[in-house]
């Protein structure tokens, strides 16, 4: 099979560059504002396990548009013999600086590249844009035209009626919103603009689709093992002779809290790589929701259970919990205690507002004494943190590559409350086991990854998924 090559060209600043970085998933591709940014081709493999599926040429815009149309309309020859005097263009002229972007960008699409020309569809056409066209026809390659909708004016229906006289196949590509299937469904249209490209280009599907799955499942995997860490950790102080607990304890539920925050930031930052999201940025002060202290009352509101669910969640629970006590540690109105036996528990998860996890004061062998806090015990806890990590997921594996502005959150989620008492009573079975291990266990861990990428598959096809962050 041939490797698919696609040159991406067209007039400056109208998102070829953010096209690129999309299709290669590629965030090493420079984009900016300022026109003329591409100066030189630049090839932007897309591979995946070191195979190439296929193979992108950022290329500078069209300058000279008109005047290298015109030097070639002079030229004697018939239509057949258009591609060549096409390339004698490019041989006369490749010193010449005035037609240095041109000669560039078309040396890949003389060299058998097919040609994926970018628009700005919230621009207005003009006739500007018709010597470009008629340049790239007489290439004689095979061609895409792809309106890129940079603004929030809308001229698509316009650059339709024009670009349809020139090109076969007419997209149209948002390069920093379109989600997976909508890239796949750009890779499949490049695959219908050469014959012996299709099976390539299928197989680069076959391959992304399989490679996506890879993600998920690396990422549920993640987010299992980091929730179950939380639900597990504990943290202990060692208590002098003189020490109050009182003293020490304010301030051990503090680093209690710092640490389950440190964790979840963590997980955070490996599902970003996971999807090869290096250099993200992200404001954490800025984002209200996802980034808001672990432990607030509008955190737990929005990520966590509604009250009925809590309710029922609470009496499947408070049997587990049988026995277990949570002492009063203060904090927000939402952190809610597990109770003991399945009728208190349920009650309890919407009464007993006060209480987050165990805090004990062992005695030491020495006659020392030592403050611990955690496991944590509390019923929706887990919920509130897979709520959060379900979402910044969705968010990171939606994000394209050509999006640069900081991960910010701006509406709430509350997917996770539209999932089905079923998947709720499988997810809790397994919390309740977690409670009552001291230490990470890898079986439950596993079979919560499982139940994770289910809800992750469930959620793309959901009519309320999360939105996309916007910049």
């Amino acid at each position: 099979m041939t490797t698919p090559l696609f040159a991406i060209v067209g007039h400056p600043n109208k998102g070829k560059s953010s096209i690129v970085s999309t299709l290669a998933q590629d965030e090493s591709v420079a984009i900016s504002p300022i026109p003329g940014t591409t100066v030189d081709n630049r090839y932007y493999p897309m591979k995946v396990d070191g195979e190439t599926l296929y193979a992108l040429v950022d290329t500078p815009g069209f300058q000279r548009a008109r005047a290298a149309l015109e030097w070639m309309q002079k030229q004697p020859g018939s239509s057949a013999e258009r591609a060549n005097i096409v390339r004698m263009f490019v041989e006369e002229h490749h010193d010449d600086h005035r037609f240095a972007a041109e000669c560039s960008l078309l040396t890949p699409i003389l060299d058998g590249a097919g040609i994926l020309y970018v628009i700005d569809g919230s621009r207005p056409f003009g006739e500007e844009y018709e010597a470009e066209m008629e340049i790239l026809r007489w290439t004689g390659q095979p061609s895409l035209a792809l309106i890129n909708m940079i603004g929030d004016s809308d001229y698509s229906e316009e650059w339709n009626n024009a670009l349809g006289q020139y090109f076969r196949i007419v997209r149209i590509f948002d390069a920093m919103t379109a989600d997976f299937d909508k890239r796949i469904q750009l890779l499949l249209a490049f695959g219908q603009i050469r014959e012996e490209w299709r099976e390539s280009v299928e197989q680069a599907v076959r391959v992304l689709k399989d490679e996506q799955q890879r993600r998920r499942k690396l990422s549920a995997g993640k987010i299992a093992e980091t929730i179950s860490h939380m639900i597990t950790h504990t943290c202990q102080r060692r208590l002098s002779g003189d020490t109050a607990s009182s003293e020490v304890r304010g301030s051990l539920q503090e680093e209690y809290k710092r640490e389950l925050t440190s964790m979840e930031q963590q997980c955070r930052s490996d599902v970003e790589q996971i999807y090869n999201h290096q250099h993200l940025e992200r404001h954490e002060p800025l984002v209200q929701l996802l980034d808001n202290d672990l432990f607030a009352t509008q955190t737990w509101l929005l990520f966590g259970l509604t009250q009925q669910q809590l309710i029922t969640t609470g009496a499947l629970g408070g049997a587990a919990a049988g026995g277990v006590i949570d002492l009063a540690v203060g904090g927000a109105s939402l952190f809610l205690g597990a109770g003991i036996g399945a009728m208190i528990g349920g009650v309890s998860a919407w009464v007993t507002t006060d209480r987050i996890a165990d805090i004990k004061i062992l005695g030491l062998p020495l006659g020392g004494k030592q403050l611990s806090i955690g496991p944590m015990r509390n019923i929706n806890f887990p919920y509130v943190g897979l709520g959060r990590a379900l979402y910044h997921h969705r968010m990171i594996e939606d994000r394209t590559h050509a999006h640069r502005d900081p991960l910010e959150l701006k509406q709430q989620p509350g997917w996770l409350q539209t999932v089905d008492t079923d998947r709720r009573k499988r997810l809790e079975k397994i919390f309740v086991k977690l409670r009552r291990q001291e230490t990470l266990n890898p079986d439950l861990a596993d079979a919560l990854a499982e139940e994770i990428q289910n809800l992750m598959e469930l959620s793309v096809s959901h009519t309320t998924k999360p939105p996309q962050d916007e910049g």
